[in-house]
């Protein structure tokens, strides 16, 4: 009997409750299959899907309304909330707890609470169990008091201070980093931490030592990051406060320099080869990589051909991979003012995946054609091979369509392309606000800084037909795909 069906017939029992003897029972269970539904009990008791009750008995956390599993939120001024995966019948709102009932859980930790009887609709609870911890490590700076060596959380609703024990306050020289662009702070006595920006790993948390906040955490430093000011300091906080995995680990890293640059004479049998057309990539001016690449042309029944190609990331990146698994622990790329967290290794994203000009780069290409209306007559999906010949920027597209000589100069060869990109965007657009679309042109920031590093300020970018062009482009391959695959599956 696997977890889900043993899940299942304990929620279906009268108030969702059993004993492990009427379980045994109910299910005929064999001798020899009495451990396994003890390992069944106690991992749903670890993901919290049961409740184990002093009496014996195993509570389906889904049907009852004494207990409710959730994340927990923490309040700066000490108390915190209990947010259900589920509603609770007769309760409005998340779950209050009072700082004396959180045992030990912290902001953003899974718990699960004993919840009190709701007095008009709002309802209290007890944090009885505390089943995943938010964080492992914590940011922070470092103190030197007259009760010993603390970190004092850079979130404030992490309250709790962090006691250092003295033989945990160093880390090995090879951790204590050097940051980019900064000098490393490289320390041989504690005391020389005082007042620098660290990275705590936790080895006690205040459940962990029995104490109900009685005594703090206790945790070791990992990472010396830096003193407050620091160039890129902020960055370097919030990757850490969030948690943000930013480092890859060495098989990931091998893999990654160990992928050939050439392209074999295989995958140019296999692929379709677009090299000698003008496609273009067009990004802002801070881009970092090129992952999609555009090329229009018009037909002679006064039909729009558009080609949409998007670097062929699969290609490289094989499911269950060193590589694939760390960017599945990722999900996406983090972009922050003056860097990015990637989520592929930098040999893939700013390199082989990248589509930079005058380089062959494989690619999945999305080939449209839409009638003078814009309604979609014929579509292909197809492996392929490009060779971008310009990397344009928004600004500089929309600078030649508005008439700009200089630039109609030095991209002469594609002045005829860009017109043509820009009529079939107007197209695009003009059909789907006629479907009913909601056009979120909303502007986005750009923070500026000076010289130094230091924020400056925030503007206001310009939006412009190149944003245009791309958005409408993208959305009509996005659709294109999605229409194949309903017809195929």
């Amino acid at each position: 009997m696997t977890d889900t069906e043993l899940l299942a017939h304990i929620a279906r029992l009268p108030h969702g409750k059993a004993t492990f003897k009427q379980l045994l029972k109910e299910l005929h269970a064999r001798t020899e299959h009495r451990g396994a539904i003890e390992r069944g009990l106690a991992a749903l008791v670890k993901r919290g899907e049961i409740i184990e009750l002093k009496s014996g008995h195993y509570v389906a956390t889904s049907k009852s309304r004494e207990y409710s599993v959730g994340r927990i939120s923490r309040h700066r001024d000490g108390y915190g909330f209990l947010i259900s995966d589920r509603p609770i019948p007769g309760i409005q709102g998340d779950i209050f707890i009072p700082p004396d009932s959180l045992a030990g859980a912290m902001h953003g930790d899974r718990a699960v609470v004993r919840v009190s009887p709701p007095r008009d609709g709002r309802a209290e609870g007890a944090v009885l169990r505390i089943l995943r911890r938010a964080h492992p490590t914590v940011v922070g700076e470092f103190r030197i008091t007259k009760r010993g060596m603390f970190v004092v959380p850079h979130d404030e609703r992490l309250r709790e201070w962090i006691e250092i024990p003295l033989d945990l306050a160093l880390p090995p020289p090879e951790a204590q980093r050097d940051r980019i662009g900064a000098t490393p702070i490289v320390v041989s006595d504690p005391s020389d931490l005082d007042g620098v920006i660290v990275n705590v790993e936790i080895l006690e948390y205040a459940e962990d030592v029995g104490t109900r906040h009685e005594s703090p955490p206790v945790g070791r430093v990992v990472e010396i990051l830096g003193r407050p000011g620091d160039f890129g300091i902020d960055v370097e906080i919030i990757i850490r406060k969030f948690h943000l995995p930013h480092r890859f680990s060495a098989d990931a890293v091998n893999q990654a320099q160990s992928i050939t640059r050439v392209i074999s004479d295989d995958e140019f049998r296999h692929r379709r080869d677009f090299r000698g057309l003008p496609i273009v990539t067009i990004d802002g001016e801070t881009a970092r990589d090129f992952d999609d690449a555009v090329h229009v042309e018009r037909l002679q029944n006064g039909c729009f051909a558009l080609q949409v190609h998007i670097a062929d990331v699969s290609h490289y990146v094989r499911p269950h991979s060193a590589i694939d698994e760390e960017a599945l622990e990722r999900g996406t790329s983090v972009y922050f003012p003056d860097r990015a967290v990637p989520m592929l290794p930098y040999e893939l994203s700013t390199d082989i995946c990248s589509l930079v000009p005058q380089q062959d780069r494989l690619v999945m290409s999305a080939l449209l054609e839409f009638d003078p209306a814009g309604e979609i007559t014929r579509s292909e999906f197809t492996r392929g091979i490009i060779r971008s010949a310009e990397r344009m920027t928004y600004t500089d597209v929309h600078a030649l369509l508005e008439g700009d000589p200089h630039l109609q100069e030095r991209y002469g060869a594609l002045v005829a392309q860009f017109r043509l990109m820009r009529d079939l965007a107007l197209i695009l657009n003009k059909k789907r606000v006629r479907r009913g679309s909601i056009d979120f042109d909303l502007p986005e920031p750009i923070i500026e800084f000076d010289p130094f590093g230091a924020m400056t300020g925030v503007v206001r970018s310009v939006r412009n037909i190149a944003h245009r062009i791309i958005e409408e482009f993208m959305l009509a391959a996005n659709e294109a795909v999605a229409a194949h695959l309903e017809r195929v599956a």
